[in-house]
């Protein structure tokens, strides 16, 4: 397993263990405090991020077969989308601050660069 390959199974494997922290917080802890609209918008974070650990692995994966710089930027772009995109949504169904929402979709553009990026990558081949 190459450094870049380690570096992006490492960060999946983190984001994966929080994803079933803040998901089983938000089930059990949050339950009976936020509106059902709002523990939606929660689930939906969880949601993205276990999506998109697991697409860190898919990075960890290809990068062990593919040299490409594209790879790397896929699984930076990733991280980069989880925390915006998953973190805005917390922050907006627990502190109700909807300015905040604003930031959810330059998250979402990131999942969708980094998916393209390896699909280009991998395209190449």
């Amino acid at each position: 397993m190459n450094n870049i390959s380690k570096k992006f199974a490492f960060y999946g494997t983190i984001f994966m263990a929080l994803a079933v922290g803040i998901g089983a917080f938000g089930a059990h802890g949050l339950k009976n405090l936020l509106s059902k609209e709002m523990l939606s918008i929660y689930h939906t974070g969880v949601e993205y991020q276990f999506y998109h650990a697991l697409g860190l692995f898919a990075v960890a994966f290809i990068a062990n077969f593919v040299e490409d710089k594209k790879i790397k930027f896929a699984g930076y772009f990733m991280i980069f989308g989880i925390i915006m995109f998953s973190g805005s949504l917390y922050a907006l169904s627990i502190l109700n601050i909807k300015w905040i929402g604003a930031i959810t979709p330059i998250g979402g553009t990131f999942f969708i660069i980094a998916w393209v990026l390896l699909a280009i990558s991998l395209a190449k081949r």
